[in-house]
């Protein structure tokens, strides 16, 4: 079986991958700017989403992973005043996932949200 391949695409002669596209729409849906995450940001978060889900992932995660970056990135006041209560609870509950620590390295996460769950890269 042939894995999914990502590309950022190429002098742009070659098209980004359609995962980093879904992505992209993904993180503007939940009020990030996908400029805001470097690149190599994002295929780690796809990759991370390949090994989870060699096919294909189930309808709504990107969505899912997207909120739960954009709320890490941005914090749980500016997150919650652009995607609401329910979806600030929702990832406050998923807080340990592979995502966050992805953020926390990648030194993009709120000072906030690392201060509100005593978060550390050792």
């Amino acid at each position: 079986m042939a894995g999914r391949r990502s590309s950022l695409g190429f002098l742009g002669m070659f098209g980004r991958s359609g995962d980093l596209r879904q992505l992209d729409d993904a993180l503007r849906g939940a009020d990030l700017h996908p400029a805001l995450v470097p690149e190599g940001v994002k295929l780690t978060i796809v990759n991370l989403m390949k090994d989870r889900w060699p096919d294909e992932p189930p309808p709504g995660t990107y969505a899912s992973v997207a909120q739960l970056c954009s709320y890490c990135i941005a914090g749980p006041e500016t997150f919650e005043q652009a995607n609401g209560h329910e979806r600030t609870l929702e990832a406050e509950r998923r807080i340990e996932a592979q995502i966050v620590l992805m953020t926390l390295h990648a030194k993009l996460i709120n000072a906030e949200v690392v201060d509100r769950y005593g978060l550390s890269a050792e």
